[in-house]
């Protein structure tokens, strides 16, 4: 069930959202008997819907036999309570259905973690609804207030303390995670992110870069971990190609929180590119999300909408788009060299998407002339792997020995990593 008050504050048509919560539904196994936009002028404390609203609901379970409600919107404690007390049914919401997709994805490690505490985050407050078979029996006196009382604190003091070893967890994931990027900014090679609104075609065109079997398929949230891959490009010896979880609108903040660590691969990164997907009617409402979601990793500045690191927009899904539809973008598309389309399935644009990138890393590269011992063979070996180096010659006897006089263009970022080896 689709309650249409979210249409304001997503800006998407209710069409697509039903369509979407179908293929969130779809994404975890469940069939779909039947979807249904409700329109809400006042939202009931209680029940969300309507009175009416929840008696024909509740005809229509009866009428397709089934057995689970979802409603794509948040609902509270008692709302959903209520809702399964009037339905006679398991009702769950939009962060309820998030939440199982990601905790029945989840491969790694790491990712069951932030799946778990989300988990335990959401669950924490709607306790009670398991427990009321006990919390009935309140009898008895002193400072007991009865054994369903007594458990249901148990239980939530279990899931703080349980939250609290995740917390620290994943904080040393943090931390091993800033390590392994200071390591690749001292062996630096450039890092490219891949982000985009979930089944955008991130994976696919992850595949295409990197001749890589990373799952992907027709399914909102088909891959969850973030995978790194090398790959070459024109003028740039070898970048790390990072593949990152799909975004959302309104996606739950116990998720967005506990995938920080994750998403935070993004404000590391050289160039950022935005696989979107042209195919779909609602892609201008899905580039608002991925936006949104990026200002609040701070990779673009929330008041000016401007960005540190270059934003390569790729118009994905160019082979299911109409003839009269392509004529309207290709337009657009020539206006902005930063916007490529491509598609990820056929290859069509690939190569100028490469060209693009590597443009962008080799740009801006200033001479520099450089003595260094010539027994420093790590730091010359470096620039010649990373630069454009114009000469390298006998730079005469130095303290210590031999010198080599070496002129090589580089990039402020690249300069910035060769001063690193030092270190």
């Amino acid at each position: 069930m689709c309650p249409d008050i979210r249409r304001a504050r997503s800006g998407a048509d209710p069409e697509a959202r039903l369509e979407e919560a179908k293929g969130l539904a779809l994404a975890i196994g469940l069939v779909v008997a039947d979807a249904a936009i409700i329109p809400i002028r006042d939202i009931r404390p209680n029940t969300l819907f309507g009175e009416g609203q929840v008696q024909r609901i509740a005809t229509d379970c009866e009428l397709h036999e089934a057995d689970l409600v979802v409603v794509d919107g948040a609902l509270t404690a008692i709302q959903q309570r209520n809702l399964e007390e009037k339905l006679k049914r398991k009702v769950i919401d939009r962060t309820g259905l998030i939440l199982e997709i990601f905790g029945e994805r989840a491969a790694t490690a790491e990712g069951r973690l932030q799946v778990e505490l989300a988990h335990l985050d959401y669950q924490q407050s709607r306790l009670v609804r398991s427990w009321t078979h006990l919390e009935r029996q309140r009898g008895g006196f002193g400072f007991l207030g009865g054994p369903g009382e007594t458990q249901i604190e148990a239980d939530r003091r279990m899931i703080r303390d349980r939250m609290g070893k995740l917390r620290r967890e994943l904080e040393q994931v943090r931390k091993t995670r800033e390590l392994h990027r200071k390591r690749r900014g001292r062996a630096p090679w450039p890092v490219v992110a891949l982000v985009g609104y979930t089944n955008a075609g991130k994976s696919t065109l992850f595949n295409r870069l990197t001749g890589e079997g990373v799952m992907a398929e027709d399914m909102l949230f088909a891959t969850l971990d973030p995978t790194m891959r090398a790959i070459g490009l024109p003028g740039v010896e070898k970048a790390i190609l990072s593949d990152t979880v799909g975004f959302i609108s309104d996606l739950p903040t116990q998720l967005v929180a506990a995938f920080r660590a994750t998403l935070e691969e993004v404000t590391a990164a050289d160039i950022v590119l935005h696989v979107r997907d042209m195919a779909n009617p609602d892609s201008a409402a899905q580039k608002r999300h991925v936006l949104d979601v990026l200002t609040e990793l701070d990779v673009i500045d929330g008041e000016g909408g401007e960005s540190d690191m270059p934003i390569v927009e790729v118009w994905n899904k160019w082979d299911l788009i109409d003839e009269e539809r392509r004529i309207e973008l290709e337009g657009l598309a020539a206006s902005d060299e930063n916007i490529l389309p491509i598609s990820a399935m056929t290859g069509l644009g690939v190569d100028d998407l490469l060209a693009r990138l590597g443009q962008l890393l080799t740009e801006g590269a200033r001479l520099h002339e450089m003595v260094l011992p010539a027994s420093d063979g790590q730091r010359i070996a470096w620039l010649h792997a990373h630069g454009e180096v114009l000469e390298d010659a006998d730079g005469g006897e130095g303290e210590q020995g031999p010198l080599r006089t070496i002129r090589v263009r580089l990039t402020e970022k690249e300069r910035g990593r060769f001063e690193a080896l030092k270190d």
